[in-house]
């Protein structure tokens, strides 16, 4: 990842040039039987073509050598000088700059989230993430769509294939709480699911999937939820044509809203240990913030709407609370 193409050629023309100063020496000390030091003297003073006297009288032999030393190390001198500007004028070393840059900054986030594909479903995605303050890397492979995105996700984007296990790792999936793959081929889908299942467990993964058959599949290499697009969108507009202020609502609230309207969960590992094993009276998140409760997950994975004031809120159980971004930031600061 680190690789910069133009280092290579710029290493080869360092090392040619320092070729031709060890034969410059070797010649010298070999041909007129100078000094260590006068044969680098001399060397130095006839590949830099600076016009200095001989440190001593040379020998035909020691002439021709010069002369084939001048030649020589002229086409090497100029290559190299030819490669580095090249390097800077091409963009390339530029290009390696931003890139440390980038990977600077992915390695000092964590809990973030990792967006494989900048497509249709890609971008929408990144942008409710981007509305909610979640931290995101974007792995796309297209080098013209990463051209023509956003200023504002620039920093954000790592050129790859993300089904490529140095790519994820990259990214920073061993720190990252989520991944979302919508890459339109469902096979790349299930290579990227696999891989970052592997490479970590604790990762809620979600797929997006185009055949009814990959849903299974994709559920079985590790993916947490599995979302089909054109299955959901269809029925989504004709429940709009049924109750369309209730969908409308529902979209609004869970992330069309923006910033100023949150549907937030509350684990209990989010909890204080004070407010750990407390009923949700004893709580009071109304009285204290203004937000509500609209609905509760069981230890077992069981959902509760609208849930009883005696609901203890115990290990691996969760709160579903709807209010403002100043209501639910009020509330995290409050139980934390």
């Amino acid at each position: 990842m680190f690789n910069f193409p133009g280092f290579r050629k710029i290493y080869f023309s360092l090392a040619l040039i320092c070729l031709i100063i060890l034969v410059g020496i070797v010649g010298y000390m070999t041909i007129e039987h100078f000094r260590f030091f006068d044969a680098f003297y001399m060397t130095m003073i006839t590949i830099s073509t600076v016009g200095f006297g001989e440190v001593h009288p040379l020998s035909d032999a020691g002439r021709l050598f010069t002369t084939f030393l001048i030649i020589g190390s002229f086409g090497t001198f100029a290559n190299a000088v030819f490669t580095i500007t090249r390097s800077f004028s091409d963009g390339e070393f530029l290009k390696y700059i931003n890139d440390l840059r980038l990977y600077a900054s992915i390695d000092k986030l964590e809990n973030h989230v990792i967006l494989c594909g900048y497509g249709r479903n890609g971008k929408e995605a990144a942008h409710v993430l981007k509305n909610h303050g979640q931290r995101f890397v974007v792995i796309e492979e297209k080098q013209q769509v990463v051209d023509a995105m956003s200023t504002r996700y620039k920093e954000l984007i790592l050129v790859g294939n993300a089904t490529q296990d140095e790519v994820l790792m990259r990214a920073g999936v061993m720190k990252a709480k989520a991944l979302i793959t919508t890459l339109p081929l469902d096979a790349d889908n299930l290579f990227i699911v696999l891989s970052a299942r592997t490479l970590n467990a604790n990762l809620t993964i979600i797929s997006r999937a185009s055949d009814d058959n990959s849903d299974r599949k994709l559920k079985a290499a590790g993916a947490d939820n599995v979302i089909m697009p054109d299955k959901i969108g269809g029925a989504h507009m004709a429940s709009l044509v049924m109750k369309p202020d209730v969908m409308e609502f529902l979209d609004y609230i869970t992330g069309q809203g923006g910033e100023h309207i949150k549907l937030e969960e509350i684990t209990f590992d989010n909890l204080s240990q004070s407010y750990q094993n407390k009923t949700i009276r004893d709580l009071e998140i109304r009285n204290k913030s203004g937000a509500n409760i609209v609905g509760f997950k069981t230890a077992k994975g069981e959902y509760v709407i609208n849930p009883s004031p005696d609901t203890q809120m115990i290990h691996d159980a969760k709160l579903f609370v709807l209010g403002t971004s100043e209501q639910i930031n009020k509330l995290k600061e409050l139980f934390s």
